[in-house]
């Protein structure tokens, strides 16, 4: 995804673009560049925002927004999984696709499908031994999920 976005908020990791409409979030991109902050006046995105910039604050602070993300069914259901882990809490790639009977490879798809993290939180999915991956290698991508993980770890 690229810019432009209906709004940009920025972020200890660098910024979130924001890309919404009719009052549903559509998609977030972490980008590890700070960009420009860039809030609109429309209410649905400021109300975006501002639970964006409370979730930097305090990682247990709701972030319960409408979205419409376009998926495959198993899609969904891997992301209903991953929107269940707990702020705080990781599961692994293997042990979520264990839960919902597929592979660790198909979650980890999914995962990369992902167009609303912080709502749908892919960063608490890890590999066995390690971090795993994020962002489907995009630049800045581990950098964001371990920062991620300690903010909402309190470390």
């Amino acid at each position: 995804m690229n810019a432009p976005f209906d709004a940009v908020v920025a972020a200890p990791f660098g910024s979130v673009g924001i890309r919404a409409r009719d009052d549903f979030v559509l998609a977030l991109e972490l980008l590890h560049m700070p960009l420009e902050q860039q809030l609109p006046g429309q209410p649905f995105i400021r109300h975006v925002a501002t639970q964006l910039m409370r979730y930097f604050e305090d990682p247990l602070s709701t972030l319960d927004l409408p979205v419409a993300q376009a998926g495959t069914l198993f899609q969904k259901r891997v992301w209903h999984a991953i929107a269940e882990i707990p702020p705080g809490h990781t599961m692994t790639y293997s042990a979520l696709a264990q839960q919902i009977g597929s592979g660790p490879r198909a979650v980890a798809n999914a995962c990369g499908a992902n167009r609303l993290p912080l709502l749908i939180p892919c960063h608490r999915v890890v590999a066995k031994n390690g971090i795993g991956g994020f962002m489907q290698g995009a630049e800045g991508g581990l950098a964001i999920k371990t920062w991620l993980l300690r903010h909402e770890s309190g470390r």
